[in-house]
């Protein structure tokens, strides 16, 4: 009787965990529109991703799993540092993640980071990406022009995340 119980019960942890799988869209792609979503910024206001799209001639959403992380701050750092360039070429920076408004301030404020950052605590702006963490964001980033995927990074880039994007633009006529 142990064994069948045992047995019903992954089952269920394999049924349950692969029906959770099919309700994430799949991360979007180039030529993708970019998603009109709203999240709140680390100052606690609505930043409406259409009107921040207008704003700039590209704008780089990209996605961190948890501020203060090794990783995570390396990937800010380098598109802090390398911010005076992004911005020449008329990139605006956004930096997405599931943690609060509050350690959303405190790590921008600590790390000196230029760019605005997002605490989507509801998943909001991850589904809208097609984010699949159940906890917490992936590492992608997206380089949006004129309301358009122009590059998607899936893999997540960490301290050669600013390098990338210059790259892509030097490539690409940008």
């Amino acid at each position: 009787m142990n064994k069948v119980l045992a047995f019903m019960k992954h089952s269920f942890i394999i049924l349950f965990l692969a029906m959770l799988s099919s309700l994430h869209a799949a991360p979007l792609n180039v030529g993708d529109p970019a998603p009109a979503v709203t999240g709140t910024t680390e100052t606690g206001i609505e930043l409406n991703l259409a009107d921040a799209y207008k704003q700039s001639t590209y704008t780089l959403v990209y996605f961190y799993p948890k501020a203060f992380t090794p990783g995570c701050t390396s990937q800010g750092c380098s598109l802090r540092d390398a911010y005076e360039q992004l911005s020449k070429k008329g990139v605006a920076v956004i930096g997405v993640s599931t943690d609060s408004v509050e350690t959303q301030k405190k790590f921008k404020a600590e790390k000196k980071f230029p760019f605005t950052l997002i605490a989507d605590t509801d998943k909001k702006v991850m589904k809208a990406f097609g984010q699949h963490g159940i906890w917490f964001a992936s590492r992608q980033a997206y380089l949006i022009k004129d309301a358009k995927i122009i590059y998607a990074d899936h893999d997540g880039s960490t301290s050669k995340q600013a390098q990338d994007i210059l790259d892509f633009l030097a490539k690409n006529g940008g």
